[in-house]
């Protein structure tokens, strides 16, 4: 059987769903092939959605516990495993039957199956039945994402030994847990398990949990980290993983000292792979580079020229927003117009306690760069909303050109700061300078003053913190 779309979208996830409906929405005949069962990819069922259902969890029961300050005791939780997987359920339904209703209203045919390409304009797939079934195209958008990738020296077969996906599943709560790796994902998923009761030891094979943030803002989690986590090692490698019959015995190199330390689990979080090994893609000269990341021009064109690609299999950051906004891009270049992918500020969020967001330059990147910068800061210390809610572990910081006074970078850490970035996203790539957030008026008392106080220290007269000006 062999049918016709205008548009073939490969992958449902937060970048192939946007495209598909985007495109749709403009007048564009569209169908969708996924591998998966329902629309949502990795993000709704096995990333952001259910880590931050997760995180949510932990936070009203951090929150809690730290209520005893304002004189406000509550019973140590009793915690439902079955009923916390349940509730993380219902959310990921309740949005994937969503997407599934937007899909149906904008009459985009969608197609459980693995498509494979056969040519330039023909796609074929298996569907659920077993059927054989061939679809032709004009245009498609490969938008297959990402998977964890677990390094050939762990890559051992056992039930103690978790990735990301794996994790989410929350299987149990194990007493001793070693997390392979300090970034994002690891960190978020320490911060549930120490939450719901594990012992987390966080193995970091450079000197910094967060290397890709700046660290003034990492020292202020990390703080934090250290009265929840048992452990974060450093310059550490882990060596090897060899199963024993009480648990997983680690071996850990620290510099010249190596140690075997037993765990009850193992969750290898070290970063996510491109899903760029679609069958066919070589044969119509799509181009795939040394890490595996299919090649694409600003257009989001691939050298295959009726071929675009989106999201995390086209490179960093892999982030679902991005991978929103390609597919935008690459649309709008389909049905003929300039479109060009190139945000100044893309923002990046880890929700940590507490979080920590970035968008457009770092500091630590304009000091690679050789690139002259100014920085502003704001301590939470000083915030009328941190104090209230003692909660004054933050800092929002302003990347500021000197030249023309431009605000070019923006990173907060504190809660809620991944709701408080898009301020800063949006000065970034509206060009504003650091006196038009210093002018914009904050209501009083919120976390998003810190923004507005952190612009006026920049010219050396913010309210609520004594910096004195100097005068030449």
């Amino acid at each position: 059987m062999e049918t016709h779309t205008e548009l073939a979208v490969i992958g449902g996830g937060p970048g192939g769903y946007a495209a598909a409906f985007y495109a749709a929405d403009l007048g564009m005949q569209v169908t969708i092939i996924d591998a998966a069962p329902k629309l949502g990819g990795v993000c709704l069922w096995s990333g952001c959605i259910p880590s931050k259902t997760y995180l949510h969890v932990a936070r009203i029961m951090r929150e809690a516990g730290d209520a005893a300050e304002f004189g406000l005791r509550y019973q140590p939780p009793a915690i439902d495993l079955a009923a916390l997987r349940n509730w993380k359920d219902r959310v990921l339904n309740r949005e994937g039957d969503g997407l599934a209703l937007l899909a149906k209203y904008r009459k985009v045919r969608v197609i459980s199956g693995q498509a494979r390409f056969i040519d330039a304009t023909t796609l074929g797939f298996q569907t659920a039945s077993g059927a054989e079934e061939r679809l032709t195209f004009d245009y498609a958008i490969l938008a297959t994402g990402s998977r964890p990738v677990r390094p050939r020296t762990l890559a051992i077969e056992s039930s103690r030994v978790w990735d990301s996906t794996a994790g989410l599943m929350l299987p149990e709560v194990p007493r001793r847990l070693l997390i392979v790796g300090g970034g994002y994902i690891g960190l978020e998923l320490g911060t549930v398990y120490a939450a719901l009761g594990s012992q987390i030891t966080i193995v970091e094979m450079s000197g910094s949990v967060l290397p890709i943030a700046d660290a003034d803002l990492v020292k202020i989690l990390v703080k934090r980290l250290g009265s929840i986590f048992h452990e974060v090692r450093l310059n550490t490698t882990v060596t090897a993983l060899e199963e024993a019959p009480s648990g997983i015995i680690a071996k850990l190199q620290t510099g010249d000292r190596s140690e075997a330390v037993e765990f009850d689990q193992v969750l290898i979080a070290v970063g996510r792979a491109p899903n760029s090994e679609v069958a066919g893609l070589s044969d119509i000269g799509v181009a795939v580079d040394a890490k595996g990341f299919v090649v694409v021009n600003g257009a989001r064109r691939t050298s295959c020229p009726n071929v675009f690609a989106i999201g995390d299999v086209t490179g960093e950051p892999m982030l679902a927003h991005k991978a929103s906004h390609e597919a935008r891009t690459a649309v709008d270049a389909i049905r003929g117009g300039s479109a060009v992918f190139e945000p100044k500020a893309i923002p990046a969020v880890v929700f940590t306690d507490p979080e920590i967001a970035w968008c457009g330059l770092t500091e630590a990147s304009a000091d690679r760069d050789g690139r002259q910068v100014k920085v502003a800061r704001f301590p939470w210390a000083a915030l009328g909303r941190a104090s209230l809610m003692n909660r004054m572990d933050g800092m929002t910081k302003l990347v500021v050109d000197p030249s023309s006074e431009s605000i070019v970078g923006v990173g907060i850490v504190g809660v809620n700061a991944g709701d408080l970035i898009s301020e800063g996203a949006l000065a970034i790539e509206s060009g504003r300078r650091v006196s038009d957030l210093g002018m914009t008026i904050h209501p009083h008392p919120t976390l998003s003053e810190a923004t507005m106080e952190a612009a006026d220290s920049y010219f050396g007269y913010s309210t609520s913190i004594f910096k004195p000006i100097r005068r030449d």
